[in-house]
């Protein structure tokens, strides 16, 4: 399977966290957007939103990073995997979470964030207190629980992780929030590619510098 991505992309190192917890292994092609490779012909032919992480898996082709960590486990997965378990009501819970990640946590972070990182502009002061309250959620979410999304590790934690891991090499305070500072020491242990993922981080943080 080729996996299209760029290494400090956190929706590419949530796909790669997937794949090394289901042992699968992936033809990781690295895509230049400085270079606009991206916007090659060839590339577009692939995904016509030329966007990032793209999987091709045969004659199948799929992008967005959520939708391609289910593939990877519906498809590559065990039986009853636990990272997305069969159960309807497991399944809704991680799909919840995912979406909430996506569009909430995840979607504060970028318009927050982004601007300062591709356009060098100062943090608009409005946008900050809603990745603040999407932090008071995801503490919220965790309050009962070691995982995100049940009694063992699942997609949404590894979507999390991603996240707040983003946060982190930022120097958000992810301490302010104790239920998901806890979780977030706990996973990084846990979770297979914990440490790759940090390492991209660390690339995107010499990129900021």
């Amino acid at each position: 399977m080729d996996l299209y991505y760029l290494s400090d992309s956190p929706p590419c190192r949530a796909v790669l966290l997937t794949a090394k917890a289901l042992g699968i292994e992936l033809n990781k092609i690295p895509l230049d957007f400085e270079a606009e490779e991206h916007l090659k012909p060839e590339f577009v032919q692939i995904n016509p939103q030329h966007t990032v992480p793209t999987l091709v898996d045969g004659d199948f082709i799929l992008w967005e990073s959520r939708a391609i960590m289910i593939y990877l486990v519906e498809k590559y997965g065990q039986e009853d995997d636990p990272l997305y378990p069969k159960c309807p009501e497991k399944r809704a819970l991680i799909n919840q979470r995912l979406y909430f990640d996506m569009g909430t946590l995840f979607g504060s972070y970028i318009d927050y964030y982004y601007p300062q990182m591709l356009e060098k502009k100062p943090g608009n002061p409005e946008l900050l207190p809603k990745l603040e309250k999407a932090m008071e959620f995801l503490d919220i979410f965790l309050s009962n629980s070691d995982y995100a999304a049940g009694d063992t590790m699942t997609l949404a934690d590894l979507a999390f992780l991603v996240s707040v891991s983003s946060m982190e090499v930022v120097d958000f305070d992810i301490k302010r929030y104790e239920n998901v500072y806890k979780w977030y020491e706990n996973i990084k242990e846990e979770a297979p590619g914990a440490a790759e993922d940090w390492e991209m981080c660390l690339e995107l943080k010499k990129y900021l510098k």
